[in-house]
């Protein structure tokens, strides 16, 4: 039995005019679209007329092409919906969207609503093949439309796309598409989805050749929707480009849309200019780190580059300086308060730093019972006070209660946490992660950064159970994925961790490490999952889609620190680093 036996159908509809009389005719214009047309195609419409001489569709479609080309009409028109949504994801993968909103906009919009190429009507250009389908669901769902993955889990387990053959595939593009695309899928949504074989396939399918295609399923794999910075799928995608690449139908041929060595020069530009900015910003860092002698903390891990690695691919665009700088001081900051509490402060001096913090004026002179609580509140007072500063142009409002509150919470949960592991305390599993969630440090970071990404955020919107519910499902994730890979060390000095914790609250059960382990795993990818709903979806939401996005990129950023172990601590992604500040990005064919 022929595998995929309705794609075959399909495309010999495609390619009617040149099977002649033998053909089944009605069968073709089943494929008939809205606009009278056969796929899109003028030749294969102009067979089909020939063959069915009172179809008005078909006359229409071709005499609209006459009186807009006269005697020479292109291969396909209007323009394969594919096509179009493959300029989409290629500018969003070369990290150059900024420069086409306009453009980007309109074709998801057509794709979306239009009536000629409608999601919402169920169109043929869509649903017909399972790489468009996948492409569109994801391109869709990312920029906040609201689409069912009704439609791709249908397409996938058709026979056009599932069968009977070995791998179950059609060929790497679908496979690879369909990865692409369960990376978001609601988890509501994974039962109607069913089990799809992507990832093993696409592995398969790598360790066969090296390709241009197959080097951009290694980079699917290895930087999937969860696990990836904007800046580092950038760099790969800008360094494998394929200027090369031709799309062949019928006939072969090259469209702008597919292989644009512009594309490639602008992104390349892009790319090394940005570097520029965020080498004299990282300087800035490093002067203020020494002005403020940070650097004078013996206990502490100065982490400049990484900090600010994590805010330049959170917020890579040029003019959201205010927005990276703000993050990085937050996260070198924390990262110094972290070593603090865990030892590099006695408990007199964790208590007086957690005071002069409520107390917030003070006379640090004066109220400062050590040079290190001076050292530590005069720069979290400084960063404080800056981002005040600048969000009242950004947001024409005072933000000073937000920013002195989660200043506040952050020092009074690593002080509880410091007490707990000093005094030998076991909390319960729902204490610790309520603390936990605020000791793990990311107030500071992404909640003051994001009044400076454009939006407006109103004190309704900051107080809101959406707004609170991002917070908590990002900072209990990054809590559990640091805790997890950190366990061993941590319990080695007596400090408190998530996984002995579960352990020792279901010692009767007789629990091992590893399945203590899994499980927490498993409370992280519902988390994360539901987290991930939050940020894409756009009904009901009040906060604004550039403020989610940096939530869900700060659980990126933690999945790449953790890896593999703790990351953060030692130096396993310093050549990512230099990669994305330091070390311009190349092009072969520029070479």
């Amino acid at each position: 039995m022929s595998c995929h036996s309705n794609e075959k159908k399909a495309y010999l509809a495609y390619v009617s005019e040149g099977l002649g009389n033998f053909h089944d005719w009605n069968m073709v214009m089943k494929y008939q679209m809205k606009n009278g047309s056969i796929f899109n195609s003028p030749s294969a419409t102009a067979a089909a007329l020939i063959h069915n001489q009172n179809d008005v569709g078909c006359l229409d479609y071709l005499s609209s092409l006459l009186n807009k080309f006269g005697n020479a009409v292109p291969t396909v028109y209007p323009l394969d919906l594919y096509i179009r949504l493959y300029m989409v994801d290629t500018l969003g993968r070369l990290g150059i969207t900024r420069h086409f909103k306009m453009e980007i906009q309109n074709v998801l919009d057509e794709t979306y609503s239009h009536k000629n190429r409608c999601w919402v009507q169920g169109d043929i250009q869509i649903f017909m093949d399972v790489v468009t389908c996948a492409l569109a669901f994801r391109l869709l769902r990312i920029n906040g439309y609201e689409v069912s993955s009704d439609s791709l889990a249908k397409i996938t387990k058709e026979g056009d796309y599932m069968s009977s053959c070995k791998d179950g595939f059609k060929d790497v593009y679908a496979a690879l598409e369909v990865f692409k695309a369960s990376q978001i899928i609601y988890q509501e949504e994974l039962a109607g989805l069913g089990e799809q074989n992507s990832t093993g396939f696409l592995k398969r399918e790598i360790s066969i050749d090296s390709n241009c295609i197959h080097r951009e399923v290694d980079d699917a794999l290895k930087l999937p929707f969860n696990g990836s910075l904007e800046r580092m799928s950038t760099r790969r995608n800008i360094e494998h480009y394929n200027v090369d690449n031709k799309i062949v139908l019928k006939t072969t041929y090259s469209s702008l849309n597919v292989s644009n060595e512009d594309y490639l020069r602008l992104a390349v530009e892009d790319f090394n200019a940005c570097q520029f900015i965020y080498r004299e910003e990282i300087k800035d860092l490093e002067r203020w780190v020494v002005e403020f002698r940070l650097d004078k903390l013996k206990f502490a891990r100065q982490k400049t580059a990484y900090c600010y690695f994590s805010a330049a691919s959170t917020f890579p665009s040029p003019e959201l300086s205010d927005a990276r700088i703000s993050w990085a001081k937050s996260c070198m900051l924390t990262t110094v308060m972290d070593d603090f509490f865990d030892g590099g402060g006695s408990i007199d001096e964790l208590v007086n730093l957690v005071q002069t913090v409520e107390k917030w004026n003070v006379d640090v002179q004066n109220d400062c019972c050590s040079e290190e609580v001076r050292i530590l509140f005069l720069a979290i007072k400084d960063t404080a006070s800056s981002n005040i500063d600048k969000a009242f142009k950004w947001q024409e409002r005072d933000i000073t209660s937000h920013v002195v509150e989660i200043w506040v919470d952050v020092v009074k949960s690593m002080l509880r946490e410091a007490i707990w592991a000093r005094d030998g305390s076991v909390p319960t599993m729902t204490e610790y992660i309520e603390n936990g969630l605020l000791s793990f440090a990311l107030g500071p970071i992404v909640p003051l950064a994001i009044y400076f990404v454009g939006p407006k955020l109103s004190e309704e919107i900051v107080q809101s159970s959406e707004y609170h519910k991002l917070f908590e499902l990002m900072s209990t994730y990054g809590r559990l994925l640091n805790d997890i890979h950190t366990f061993k060390r941590e319990s080695k000095v007596g400090q408190l961790n998530a996984v002995p914790l579960y352990m020792s609250h279901r010692k009767n059960t007789g629990i091992e490490e590893q399945e203590a382990v899994e499980e927490i795993k498993m409370l992280m990818e519902n988390h994360r999952r539901e987290m991930m709903k939050l940020v894409l979806e756009t009904k009901g939401s009040i906060v604004p889609k550039a403020c989610k996005d940096a939530f869900w990129s700060m659980c990126n950023v933690v999945n790449l620190f953790y890896a593999k172990d703790d990351g953060y601590t030692g130096n396993a992604i310093l050549d990512v680093v230099k990669e994305i500040i330091y070390d311009p990005v190349h092009h072969r064919s520029m070479i």
